[in-house]
């Protein structure tokens, strides 16, 4: 009898073990998870999922992965801090797609972000037809380069020679290889009618006694500052509007004064519109348009670029094509000195067709993305990928998705795995959650109620096991009896918007309008893109939101200025005492609560301020109370108990519990109001912006996505909250895939049929159950299997 061989002592190492993890909210939490296998992490928002999987495992493995580099790479390489965990045994390299946005730099392209330009700027730059040059001059980020002039050479004697010098870029001169020009409007900068001294600027900030502004126009000598603007000579508007830096002295100081035009490019323009503060970003939509670029159409490439061509296209007609249609062009070429090149790059566009993104054009800017559509940007370079036992961690990546796409996501998780590779995904959709081979449930609630293993197991077990995700794994909503009327239509007429094809739709006003199709289709250009601004809309997009250390929900939503008035008003002193980050921070932290040591290559570490024991307040300021707390104990209060204070009593603040309601509503009740912005989820964060919106005046709400980041259980509550909103007389225009708001909805408007210019078209309006009774689209088919109809 022939006796099996002892396993091999390395084939023992089959299992990530956690022990001890304390990581944000996390609650010494130990778990295994079996390697080579796909485990998904579920829960309500904020109950933990993410600080475990992306703060612990994923960190503590790019942190190791980056100590194996020599102190002097990781000098340049950002400092990871060793995650609050006792025990991590049976890491494998981890490659993490998470979902951030790409940036917004308006020179980011899909193209640029994934490396195809780069292979289609080598392909132009040896097959193209007249040939002009290396493949930088096909690149719309690099500008063409002249120079000439005297250089010593010194070998033997030194002698002198004339040299010159070209480097040929691809970059359009008129718009700097941007793709739009922007036409300033003049007379929303200033009021032409009056003088500079009399207060002439309409620039928000720009205030009559600015020393570093206004007064710099006023006393540079250039202009007459007593003389309307409209009376100004032909040179003093040249000097107002357009002079080149010039050094000036105002009062004995050294200043540059600068034309008006050069000042706000460099002051807006040059910004990035989303990181703009509210009434800045409103400037500058209404004094600045940007229209696509006359001399190169848009395409941001020199004319020299556009002229060379393979078989009649030129690189800029590559880039607008949509990229399954490039597949195809690829596919077409047969020119054996280049198939390595042309079999990568066909490679990768196939990729994308592949993950349901090839209706995107390479010229698409990257920051225009929707975080799902990011998400799978970054996956194509692991698809081809020869790496086995490895772990990816994945963010929710069935975001953004049509019910439709999640099968093909789902697919590629399981192809993934079954390379030998460890997948991990962060999930809410029970479509995902019922292909894993692991689950691993977190909770049982948010923020301080969570950070618990509440199950591990199968799907089954999942399913019987009585936690809040067990319980509502199952749930479907149901379609409602009777849809409420209309009150009126919002028309949109011949909306072309991206792959619009001419549409014409009524959309009803009064009820819950849910629009839906597939990832693609044209949903976000007819909303976003065709419903005229001056209809009241309050648009809430799936933009994140930014915020440092220093911010938190009660700065966010502006909840602190109530509560520091009340409290200034209560102890007769001034309101700036309770700020941490103004007169009342303590000096020692400067309001941060945590002092930093700064430890170059190696993390850095944070340790409690000792002077203020962390409450990031002066103690004087501490002696201060409003219903019988100081401000630190107020901060440190979640919401729900916040509202509770606030809303009575010798604490009662109406402005305050206003604000702390719409943050109950929308499922915030456990976040403490002083909790860091960086410590917050990504849903947590969406429906923190959602109830700062909330508050703004308008007749038309319109949400992108609101459901992104939710558990099932969460969405019961949202729909909650959007019955309040239509039932308050206001008009809902949700942008949605998921199943549970379809069917709540009152009426549907379903875009396809297909994707890109497949798509575009409206294949369905009218009630979920007359979709449901059609079946006729691809929404209609997986809406009625939904609701088991």
């Amino acid at each position: 009898m022939v006796t099996s061989p002892e396993p091999h002592v390395a084939d023992t190492h089959d299992l990530i073990r956690v022990h001890g993890a304390r990581e944000n909210n996390l609650k010494d939490v130990s778990i295994e998870i079996p390697k080579r296998r796909l485990t998904v992490f579920t829960g309500v928002s904020g109950s933990g999922k993410s600080s475990l999987v992306f703060n612990t495992i994923a960190a503590e493995s790019q942190r190791m992965i980056n100590e194996t580099y020599s102190a002097f790479v990781q000098g340049f390489m950002p400092a990871m801090p060793r995650p609050d965990v006792d025990v991590l045994e049976g890491l494998t390299t981890a490659i993490i797609v998470d979902q951030q946005r790409m940036g917004a730099d308006p020179r980011s392209t899909v193209g640029t972000a994934t490396d195809v330009n780069a292979m289609l700027r080598i392909l132009f730059s040896r097959l193209g037809e007249p040939h002009i040059g290396s493949p930088q001059a096909f690149s719309f980020n690099i500008p063409t380069v002249r120079a000439s002039g005297a250089i010593t050479v010194e070998r033997g004697t030194a002698k002198t020679v004339k040299q010159t010098f070209t480097q040929l870029g691809g970059m359009c001169t008129r718009c700097e290889g941007r793709g739009t020009v922007s036409d300033i409007d003049l007379s929303q900068l200033y009021d032409d009618s009056k003088s500079i001294a009399e207060g002439a600027f309409t620039i928000p900030g720009w205030k009559s006694d600015s020393f570093w502004t206004v007064r710099t126009y006023a006393e540079s000598g250039f202009l007459d500052p007593d003389k309307p603007i409209r009376e100004f000579t032909e040179q003093e508007m040249r000097d107002f509007l357009y002079r080149e830096p010039t050094k000036i002295k105002v009062e004995g100081v050294n200043l540059t004064y600068e034309g008006l035009i050069p000042k706000i490019h460099k002051s807006f323009l040059s910004k990035d519109r989303e990181a703009m503060q509210p009434h800045i970003r409103s400037f500058v939509d209404r004094a600045v348009t940007f229209t696509s670029c006359p001399e190169c159409d848009g395409t941001r490439l020199s004319a020299a670029a556009r002229s060379s061509k393979i078989n009649g296209i030129s690189i800029a007609d590559a880039c607008a094509m949509q990229i399954s249609d490039l597949a195809a062009w690829v596919r077409d070429l047969d020119e054996p000195s280049m198939a390595p090149l042309l079999g990568s790059l066909l490679r990768t566009l196939e990729s994308f067709v592949e993950i349901g993104l090839g209706y995107l054009a390479l010229e698409r800017p990257a920051g225009s993305l929707s975080g799902g559509e990011a998400q799978r940007v970054k996956m194509i370079r692991h698809l081809g990928s020869s790496l086995t036992d490895t772990t990816y961690v994945f963010d929710e990546p069935t975001a953004g998705l049509h019910p439709h796409d999640i099968q093909r996501m789902n697919r590629l998780l399981q192809r993934l795995r079954d390379k030998g590779n460890t997948v991990l995904v962060v999930e809410h959709k029970p479509e995902t959650i019922a292909i894993a081979d692991h689950v691993v449930d977190l909770g049982p609630g948010a923020g301080t109620a969570g950070g618990a293993v509440c199950f591990e197991g199968t799907v089954e077990g999942l399913r019987a096991g009585g936690t809040v995700t067990g319980r509502h794994l199952d749930d479907r909503a149901r379609l409602k009896d009777t849809v409420r009327k209309p009150t009126g239509a919002l028309q949109i007429r011949g909306a072309t918007t991206h792959n619009l094809r001419d549409v014409d739709v009524d959309i009803p006003l009064g009820v819950l309008v849910v629009v839906t199709g597939v990832a693609g289709s044209g949903k976000s250009s007819l909303v976003h893109g065709s419903i005229p601004a001056e209809a009241g809309v309050v648009s809430i997009d799936q933009s994140p939101i930014r915020g440092s250390r220093r911010s938190n929900p009660a700065t966010y939503t502006g909840l602190l200025d109530p509560i520091r008035k009340a409290f200034a008003k209560a102890n007769g002193v001034k309101p700036a005492l309770f700020s941490a980050n103004s007169e009342g921070a303590c000096p020692a932290c400067n309001g941060a609560g945590v002092l930093f040591s700064d430890l170059a290559m190696m993390a850095g570490v944070a340790t409690t301020c000792e002077e203020c024991d962390g409450k990031r307040f002066q103690a004087h300021v501490l002696e201060h109370r409003l219903g019988g707390r100081d401000i630190s104990e107020v901060l440190a209060m979640p919401v729900s108990q916040a509202e509770e204070f606030f809303g009575s009593g010798p604490a009662r603040t109406p402005a305050a519990h206003a604000v702390l309601r719409r943050l109950a509503d929308v499922g915030l009740g456990y976040l403490s109001l002083g909790q860091p912005l960086t410590t917050l989820s990504g849903g947590e964060r969406q429906r923190l912006k959602l109830a700062t919106r909330m508050a703004d005046q308008g007749g038309v709400y319109v949400l992108d996505e609101p459901t992104t980041g939710l558990h099932l259980a969460d969405v019961e509550q949202l729909l909650a909250l959007l019955d309040r909103l239509v039932d308050a007389g206001k008009s809902v225009i949700v942008v949605e895939h998921h199943q549970a708001v379809m069917a709540h909805a009152d009426w549907i408007v379903d875009l396809g049929p297909g994707a890109g210019h497949d798509g575009g078209r409206i294949v369905f309006e009218g009630t979920p159950a007359d979709l449901v009774a059609a079946r006729s689209t691809l929404t209609g088919r997986h809406l009625a299997d939904y609701v088991g109809a």
